[in-house]
């Protein structure tokens, strides 16, 4: 192998965000993680919410902004279909009222 081409290989104390730490061997001298073996739901089989950066906020955000949307869209919907049932029936009556004067003439 060449000389000075690989990193050193050193101790390494790994912080978890529960609060566990344990020392392995790496490159970086320290680590910090989100979640371990000692609080992840898998390993505990304890149900956690890990919320990174505000994510579960943002995508319940996001979804509420998105279900709103959608239901404006649906009352747009119902009123035009009502609106043009009304302006079908209005067609209809004046068509009605067109006929009956054709025959009065005749």
């Amino acid at each position: 192998m060449k000389k000075g081409l690989h990193p050193e290989y050193v101790e390494c104390t790994v912080t978890c965000a529960c609060g566990n730490s344990f020392v392995t061997r790496s490159t970086a001298p320290k680590m910090r993680l989100d979640i371990c073996s000692a609080c992840h739901p898998f390993y505990t089989g304890k149900q956690k919410l890990v919320d990174t950066a505000g994510r579960v906020e943002q995508f319940m955000r996001k979804y509420e902004k998105s279900r709103k949307l959608q239901e404006k869209a649906v009352q747009r919907a119902s009123e035009k279909k009502t609106a043009k049932a009304g302006s079908v029936t209005a067609v209809k009556a004046d068509k009605e009222a067109g006929s009956g004067a054709k025959s009065a003439k005749d």
